[in-house]
């Protein structure tokens, strides 16, 4: 399989969320031009140096200065660059043995695509975007072979992953929730900050008080105190103390002061509770099967992924000075 070059801004990023790689346990001699041998793949020098140029590049656009070699930020950047290179290097292994490779023409594709979909297909937009992230055309077109080759792993390892049409009505029958229109009803609020504020104010109300004036005069709740505090309160969207006072009240009764994290409310109910209802099966079937499916096939590729690095962090070799903080113990070549 062609061998892919990753740089930039997207190398590290990634390699932040690929931070999981382990320690190796090959027993393999690492190249004297090399900084670690994955399998029967080497990573070479240049390519840890091409990510590491690119941190010094994004550095000096952001006016920092580059960590020295040996202090800690510099071994945290080492670090993320090698889990990096050392991950897209075990799924070019595992695309061998899946006999997976990425065209030229596929590649094209998704370049024009994404230029198209990003930039209206104006090429010097797109060219201007890349120099902002130090990258050339060729890079960024390795970036997306890596991409594609990674998506035809998954695809080809989720391609057995289903879903039973029992599993849905269990799954919708479990979460019914989810599916349909919640609780609601009217009510109108003031907050405040002060307990004796709010004891004052409640017996205003309870005595007859202009709730659209003491709302006004008064509330800390900006989205409805012009409005004399009127309010939807929705079940699972308030905070517990004042959902179970709001959906509790009598309509037309004042609550006593209510404590919540924001202040201290006093509600009154202005209309009936409008009860939940639950969207038929049939309607959202489709929906909970292509979630359900997602759900599925992310837990295959994260077993595979697992179980790669388990058999591939056996078969890793690092040279001297270059492995991640979390393979301290491995061996080095």
């Amino acid at each position: 399989m062609r061998r892919v070059s990753f740089t930039g801004l997207f190398a590290l990023a990634l390699a932040v969320l690929l931070a999981g790689c382990g320690g190796g346990g090959g027993s393999k001699a690492v190249p004297t031009n090399s900084v670690a041998v994955v399998d029967d793949q080497t990573i070479t020098k240049a390519e840890f140096d091409e990510l590491i140029t690119y941190a010094k590049r994004s550095f000096d656009t952001q006016k920092r200065p580059f960590p020295k070699v040996g202090t800690p930020e510099y071994v945290q950047l080492r670090d993320q660059a090698m889990r990096f290179l050392i991950q897209r290097t075990q799924f070019e292994v595992k695309a061998d043995e899946l006999k997976i490779d990425v065209s030229d023409d596929a590649v094209k594709k998704r370049v024009d695509q994404y230029v198209k979909e990003r930039h209206g297909g104006d090429r010097k937009k797109f060219e201007a975007e890349l120099k902002t992230q130090g990258l050339g055309e060729k890079q960024a077109a390795e970036i997306i072979r890596a991409n594609l080759v990674q998506e035809a792993i998954f695809n080809k390892v989720t391609s057995e992953v289903k879903v039973e049409d029992a599993e849905l009505k269990t799954y919708y029958d479990k979460n019914k929730a989810q599916y349909g229109t919640p609780e609601t009803r009217t009510v109108r609020h003031i907050l405040v900050k002060q307990k004796p504020l709010a004891d004052s104010l409640y017996t205003q109300l309870r005595g007859g008080g202009d709730w659209k004036a003491l709302a006004k005069k008064h509330s800390q709740d900006p989205a409805s105190k012009n409005s004399g505090g009127r309010m939807t309160a929705t079940k699972g969207q308030l905070v517990p103390e004042f959902e179970k006072t709001a959906f509790a009240l009598a309509i037309r009764v004042v609550s006593k002061p209510v404590k919540t994290q924001f202040g201290w409310h006093l509600i009154e109910a202005l209309s009936p509770v409008k009860k939940s209802q639950a969207t038929p099966f049939k309607q959202v079937k489709e929906a909970i099967r292509q979630q359900r499916l997602q759900e599925k096939k992310n837990k295959a590729m994260e077993t595979w992924v697992a179980d790669m690095r388990k058999d591939l962090n056996k078969k890793t070799t690092y040279q001297v000075g270059y492995k991640p903080s979390a393979a301290a113990n491995a061996p080095t070549g």
